[in-house]
């Protein structure tokens, strides 16, 4: 059987993103997890008396007249996919301002045309089931030099080999992974996991390993709607039966 490709995997993944981020370098034979888990500290009051629930005052949320604003819909639309930190979809763009969501699709593709006619520093993109504000990739080499001033933020080789191999088989344990790998990905997992990357998705039936799944986040960060967009790979990487076989000789 032929062995699978990680490094292939990974530069198809790399070459269909132009966001990275900075994962800490990996020991080549053992990956160690960079994140140190430490029990926080609670300091508890034996004399305090619990505080009774307030309930809170009912309060109206403000009326909206669009029709005052100087851009109506239109503005209102954009000035919340400016402060939104991930993609809003429109029925919630649509429920937050009591118009249709047939009209705030309408206005989200408008917003976005003109953007691109006007050649802006920045794009409205469709990605993870919503809508966002991004700086367009010709860019990305002065958003870089203000944002990092000189530091990397590229994923190391042996997370992009890791992220690609979850994306590609997800859901699947790290067992699996490792066998892919030839190494243990237990550190790399976990950083993963806490750059938002992967998320625990269920746990298999027969092992009970806790199985792993790419998120919301990772969507955003590749300009994904699903994994269904990913490049096709399927000559690179074991079915999941070989995968089987491999995490049992592991």
């Amino acid at each position: 059987m032929t062995g699978p490709d990680p490094v292939t995997a990974s530069s198809t993944l790399a070459a269909s993103s132009t966001v990275t981020v900075d994962l800490p370098p990996a020991d080549p034979a053992v990956e160690v997890d960079p994140v140190v888990d430490v029990d926080p500290v609670v300091d508890v009051d034996p004399v305090a008396e619990p505080v009774p629930d307030r309930a809170a005052p009912d309060r109206e949320p403000p009326q909206l007249d669009l029709t005052a604003l100087p851009s109506g819909v239109r503005g209102a639309v954009e000035a919340i996919l400016m402060v939104v930190e991930e993609p809003i979809g429109e029925t919630a763009l649509a429920s937050a301002l009591a118009v249709p969501v047939g009209e705030v699709k309408g206005v989200l593709i408008d917003l976005a045309a003109d953007y691109d006619r006007e050649g802006r520093g920045f794009e409205l993109r469709q990605v993870a089931g919503g809508w966002r504000v991004y700086s367009r990739p010709e860019y990305a080499a002065v958003v870089e030099r203000f944002m990092l001033d000189g530091q990397t933020a590229r994923l190391t080789q042996a997370a992009l080999e890791t992220l690609a191999i979850v994306a590609y088989r997800q859901p699947v344990s790290r067992a699996r992974v490792s066998a892919v790998r030839g190494v243990n990905v237990d550190g790399v997992m976990r950083t993963l996991v806490t750059r938002g990357l992967v998320e625990e998705a269920s746990t298999d039936a027969e092992t009970g390993a806790i199985l792993y799944r790419t998120t919301s986040h990772f969507l955003e960060r590749m300009g994904l709607q699903s994994v269904d967009e990913l490049p096709a790979l399927a000559p690179f990487l074991p079915e999941v039966d070989a995968l089987d076989d491999l995490g049992a000789v592991s």
